[in-house]
């Protein structure tokens, strides 16, 4: 019953998810490349590489999404020989500001990695001579050489991205694809262009890549890649905190994050990553007794948060939510499984795991921190009668992020039972509407100084005038500049000290 029960829990999530069908891509002949990239700053390229005598290529994302029909600005270019002498050519050839003399283009020079950047208006192009890298165990930093195109297509990590296009002139546009990533675009599929232990084992942060581009592209890993992935995720550990939270980043901003978070868990990176979210991915019973797998219920929650908001550090909480329920988990026969408190004990978790993570450890993790620990009140406030108290309450708590709240709440609804979760969003509405009525009745009650203007007409016997409205802006300010609270004696002693200054009132 438990693996039944896990695998239907799996199933709700990977029954979502489908690989990018073949509509999603156009095939390409190199005259349409070329028709494609029949563009200036691409045939500048061209001329500068020819004036040297050397092949250049366009390379990496920038190819692979004309396939995919996707824009993107990323433009990376190979050089067999110098890339920084070819960028340098084509700052030369972009010409010269004839108010200033000074060059059009911007160029950067990076020699330690033998690369060059050539900024010119909104267009930026990265380039870097081929290469062929080996690499010692115990870094993922290569040892670098001079190479050809071929050894510079051998290093990339996946044959999606291992596709060049010819910029010289003689051949411009002709597509160079050695590993035939053309068809592994048209069939959805990730693979690595040669052996996947030595590409994972020689930078295990290309493993982190291959879910994240799974997610974002929503294609399947190919058997024999994935498999390398689980033979190879202890490698994940010389990998920095900060790279490997920037990849998470990004599956997480995906329009469905799920799909990169499972697929972490089944090659077993993700127990090495976040091991107190892995360590949800669990049914225990008793007493014929089983609770839900708190693993597939927390994606599904990130799915809902994901379809209703782009805020990252929503989608963090959401991720997190749940992560105190393995210490909070008890059996009590006459209740059954319990989770007492595991808002409380997650939030606290919050701080150790994202300083472990290498994830910002300011406003962002104090946000997260407090979702994580108000996410069960709306919901006890909305199975209960909703009262103006509780839900002010409620609003004192949650500050500014009382709607991001709301939203995890309604994603945190992913019963199966129709009926009760028709009836929790049902209160989840009584519940923000009540908040968008609190909020405007509190702003008048808060913001609206409780001595009025007819109030201060009749206390100086004057009619309405230009020091009417001056004593009661200098009220309502005090009140928004904390000075003094909302309440009538302290305003009323303002009040007499103001107008006595104004000559309005007796010394």
């Amino acid at each position: 019953l438990n693996l039944i029960y896990s695998f239907l829990c799996k199933m709700a999530i990977f029954c979502n998810f489908a690989p990018n069908l073949r509509f999603y891509m156009k095939l390409y002949s190199d005259a349409e490349l070329a028709e494609i990239l029949d563009k200036d700053i691409f045939h500048k390229i061209g001329e500068a590489a020819d004036g040297m005598g050397v092949e250049c290529y366009l390379v990496g994302g920038y190819v692979r999404d004309i396939f995919l029909e996707r824009p993107t600005n990323d433009i990376d270019v190979v050089v067999v020989g110098s890339g920084i002498e070819v960028a340098k050519k084509l700052q030369q050839l972009l010409g010269t500001n004839p108010k200033t003399g000074r060059p059009r283009a911007h160029l950067a020079v990076y020699r330690n990695f033998g690369t060059a950047q050539v900024k010119f208006y909104d267009t930026e192009v990265e380039f870097v001579g081929a290469r062929k890298e080996s690499y010692n165990r115990l870094s993922r930093k290569p040892i670098v050489e001079d190479g050809t195109l071929e050894d510079d297509q051998n290093r990339r990590d996946f044959t999606i991205n291992a596709m060049a296009i010819c910029l010289n002139k003689d051949r411009f546009g002709e597509l160079v694809d050695p590993f035939d990533g053309i068809y592994d675009l048209e069939d959805g599929i990730i693979r690595t262009p040669l052996d996947p232990d030595i590409t994972f084992s020689d930078d295990p942060l290309r493993m982190m890549r291959c879910v994240r581009f799974s997610a974002q592209l929503r294609f399947f890993i190919e058997d024999e890649t994935f498999e390398a992935l689980s033979r190879n995720a202890e490698r994940i550990k010389i990998v920095s905190g900060e790279r490997i939270a920037d990849e998470l980043n990004k599956i997480m901003k995906t329009a469905q994050p799920s799909r990169g978070l499972a697929e972490l868990q089944r090659c077993g990176l993700l127990q090495l990553i976040i091991p107190e979210l892995s360590a949800l991915d669990i049914v225990e019973t008793r007493n014929g007794r089983a609770h839900k797998n708190n693993f597939y219920h927390t994606l599904e929650v990130v799915d809902n948060v994901a379809k209703h908001s782009d805020n990252l550090w929503l989608r963090w909480a959401a991720l997190f939510h749940d992560v105190g329920k393995t210490k909070s988990k008890r059996w009590e026969p006459a209740l059954g499984w319990t989770f007492h408190n595991h808002n409380y004990i997650g939030a606290k978790m919050i701080p150790s795991i994202f300083r472990r993570m290498k994830l910002p450890m300011d406003a962002k993790m104090k946000y997260v921190e407090k979702l994580v620990d108000l996410h069960m009140r709306p919901i006890v406030i909305a199975d209960e009668v909703v009262t103006d108290s509780a839900v002010r309450r409620l609003m004192n708590d949650a500050g500014d992020d009382i709607d991001d709240l709301m939203t995890l709440c309604e994603a945190d609804i992913t019963s199966k039972n129709e009926v009760r979760k028709k009836r929790f969003l049902e209160n989840f509405r009584m519940v923000r509407e009540k908040l968008t009525d609190l909020k405007e009745r509190d702003y008048k009650r808060l913001l609206q100084p409780v001595i009025d203007g007819n109030e201060i007409m009749e206390m100086f016997s004057l009619q309405p005038c230009r020091e009417v409205g001056q004593l009661k802006q200098y009220l309502k300010d005090a009140v928004l500049d904390n000075r003094v609270p909302n309440e009538r004696e302290p305003l009323m002693a303002l009040l007499l000290e103001k107008a006595k200054e104004m000559g309005l009132a007796k010394s």
